[in-house]
């Protein structure tokens, strides 16, 4: 690191860019952020091009962007930063001091000396992936106490010809909705005071332009790594300006620095495309694979999963358990998790969490013959936890009633039969490494699924002081070190679906579980949804039952197994009641995937734009010598038949071999179609890439609830 005195900062990757101004003595903003432009063009040009004058009714002068947004600028309309001293010290106005270099970064390093405040950014840019990342930290210099009302990570000044907004929302079972709209004067907000990443506010926007769509087009993506409350905003100013912003959202008093604390706010992950939401994608999920997932994790094989939960709920057996996983094992299961109910009292959902030993009642041998039968099967052995939840009646809570979050003198909020611990307790926290610990230490278990089933209603300590910045800062360090006396050891970040899959977490963890709805309809939206950010080979993607306990439909084995194989693969069913026909087709799906999950844990994501009754995206390897796409008929047609699939992705000057792999032996409601004629299903046919992408194949007639799986191989 070397001290400069840059008047702009560069960072540049193959494609795109950043400039900041940082001029000692005025406040650091983003003047620049898009397609590369040439290495030798001046910063001082963009500076010029954007001057402003001032008008009439507003300010005589044309009011500054910084990535504070501090009070001490004098805007009316966007605050990211709010502070003060017993109502005293709160216009700040933060000037930069000096600027510290890195090989792809910075750290801009603002004081104001007159509210005596600190406030760095360290900058980022990789460049290998073009993904932009931006934190800051707030320091208390002063002699008395700092109350920080909020603080945004960073106000970053966006293109004004980016029009629509996208954002990410969802409930239980239908996480990753996204809703596009065309942004307004004013604000658009999004809010989190759950406590966790969420089901209905996912920390992540896009901006883009009316025209911009999976393959063309400008778009930025912007992703708080957090996995608590937040904050984000776009706001659009009355001189037509446009400003995002994201930050943690702190409640009342839950911020105070004393004299020299800081305070470091959440990370922006940051990201711009002028090739569509894909390519913007392919970015983000460089960044997990590259930045965030440990190496020895990436480079092993994730291995088919089978969960329990479905097939049996709270009622163990060690025999049948024993059952059904030699039938995993036979179908080509890889590793075998137990789910909720093997402890304590825990024969329902009201009973028994915080208490982290083996069930002696369902257990009386323990869990070892379960598990040494698991392991001779060739397979890893996982187990599930909630270790962040205690419920009433349990023995943690009687001997420690006093370690649940709360509010004085309000009822605790009623949700799903349990408390939340204050895990940022140390005494708390050192209680459930202590039993997690042990449970790893007695057993040969690879795996687990760590769940969290409720929000954080009222995340107040026994102090009365908010705890719920602090609880996710404790929840990354016990997750932390459990992998740390455990590196074998893989850990799912779960919370009743998918309500902590964020980036924040995911430094922490390995896998994350997508949604508790197995219905392959909803899966194919919410995988599709979660895609824009995380790569598919973290996302648990499972084959559930016929009938879907979530939305009471009935859907095809062929459906399912199609759904499930293109993520990180797992059963949650129960294997002794299924059709023995349909575990054929599962067994034969799972092989499939075998075979092809190095190109799709691997390659590089492409969606396709489709008609509304239709999903379709591909997975292509970084060489392109292979690729595999994936085109769903949710419903019916409007038209007799569907148009063209036009592949993308391929490299034009090669010859591709293309065959339908998946449903085995498809042939389509009224043969014969191009499948047949072409003997797509069987031997297959040679196309050239650049007519598959230019030209693409006419799609035959499927019924609806149906998925086509292409495979194309180079030759």
């Amino acid at each position: 690191m070397q001290e400069s005195r840059l008047q702009y900062l560069r960072l540049d990757s193959e494609d795109s860019m950043v400039l900041f101004s940082c001029e000692i003595g005025k406040p650091p903003s983003l003047l620049y952020w898009g397609s590369a432009l040439c290495k030798d063009a001046p910063g001082d040009e963009l500076d010029r091009l954007a001057l402003r004058q001032g008008m009439h009714g507003v300010a005589d002068v044309a009011l500054p962007i910084s990535l504070a947004m501090e009070a001490g600028l004098g805007h009316p309309m966007v605050q990211g930063l709010a502070a003060h001293r017993g109502g005293n010290d709160w216009g700040s106005l933060f000037r930069v001091a000096k600027v510290e270099t890195l090989p792809h970064g910075a750290t801009i390093i603002c004081r104001d000396e007159q509210t005596r405040l600190g406030l760095e950014y360290r900058i980022g840019f990789e460049p290998e992936t073009g993904v932009f990342l931006i934190a800051s930290t707030l320091t208390n210099y002063g002699p008395t106490t700092l109350d920080v009302n909020e603080m945004a990570t960073a106000c970053l000044e966006l293109p004004q010809h980016m029009t629509d907004i996208i954002g990410f929302t969802g409930r239980w079972t239908q996480e990753f909705g996204r809703e596009r709209i065309a942004r307004m004067s004013g604000s658009y907000v999004r809010e989190n005071r759950s406590g966790r990443t969420s089901h209905f506010s996912y920390p992540a926007l896009l901006l883009a332009t009316a025209d911009t769509n999976e393959s063309a087009g400008e778009v930025f993506g912007l992703h708080l790594a957090w996995s608590g409350n937040h904050r984000l905003r776009v706001d659009t100013l009355t001189d037509g300006r446009v400003i995002a912003s994201l930050g943690g959202l702190l409640f009342p008093g839950e911020i105070r620095l004393a004299p020299g604390e800081s305070y470091a706010s959440p990370e922006i992950v940051g990201a711009y495309s002028a090739q569509g939401f894909s390519a913007l994608s392919r970015k983000f999920h460089n960044h997990v694979r590259t930045k965030l997932l440990r190496t020895e994790m990436r480079a092993k094989p994730r291995p088919v999963h089978y969960n329990t939960w479905e097939a049996v709920y709270f009622d163990h057996d060690t025999d049948r358990l024993k059952e059904l996983a030699t039938k995993a094992a036979a179908l080509g299961v890889e590793r075998f998790v137990l789910d909720d109910g093997w402890f304590g009292a825990r024969r329902n959902d009201l009973a028994g969490l915080g208490d982290w030993v083996v069930s002696h009642d369902v257990y009386p041998d323990g869990l070892r013959p379960l598990v040494d039968h698991v392991t001779g099967l060739g397979m890893e052995m996982g187990i599930w936890f909630e270790p962040e939840m205690v419920n009433p009646d349990s023995n943690l809570f009687r001997a420690h009633p006093d370690w649940v979050l709360g509010a004085e003198a309000v009822d605790q909020v009623p949700f799903r039969t349990q408390f939340v611990l204050d895990i940022s307790r140390p005494e708390v926290a050192d209680y459930l490494f202590e039993r997690i610990d042990a449970v790893l230490r007695d057993h040969d278990i690879r795996y687990i699924k760590w769940d969290m089933n409720r929000d954080l209603s009222h995340p107040g300590g026994v102090d009365g002081k908010v705890r719920a910045v602090a609880q996710v800062h404790a929840l990354y360090a016990l997750l932390d070190r459990v992998r740390a006396a455990h590196p074998q050891v893989e850990i799912e970040s779960c919370s009743s679906g998918g309500a902590r899959a964020d980036m924040g977490v995911l430094a922490h963890s390995d896998r994350v579980w997508t949604s508790d709805s197995n219905d392959a309809l909803d899966r194919q939206n919410i995988q599709r949804g979660a895609s824009f950010f995380l790569p598919p080979e973290i996302l648990g993607c499972h084959v559930g039952p016929a009938h879907c306990h979530v939305t009471g439909r009935r859907i095809s084995m062929a459906m399912r197994a199609a759904t499930a194989l293109t993520g990180h693969m797992g059963l949650e069913l129960n294997l002794l009641t299924e059709r023995e026909a349909d575990l054929v087709q599962l067994k034969a799906a799972i092989a499939m995937h075998k075979q092809h999950r190095s190109l799709m844990h691997d390659g590089d994501i492409y969606r396709l734009d489709t008609a509304p009754q239709h999903l379709a995206s591909g997975v292509v390897a970084r060489d392109k010598s292979e690729a595999l796409f994936s085109f769903s008929y949710m419903t019916g047609d409007r038209h007799v038949l569907p148009g063209r699939l036009r592949f993308v992705g391929l490299d034009p000057a090669r010859s591709y071999h293309l065959t339908l792999i998946w449903p085995e032996g498809w042939q389509a409601v009224k043969a014969p179609s191009l499948i047949e004629k072409l003997d797509l299903s069987g031997a297959g046919s040679v196309f050239n890439g650049a007519a598959l992408m230019q030209a693409g194949m006419q799609l035959p007639h499927a019924q609806p609830e149906t998925c086509l799986l292409f495979h194309l191989k180079a030759v």
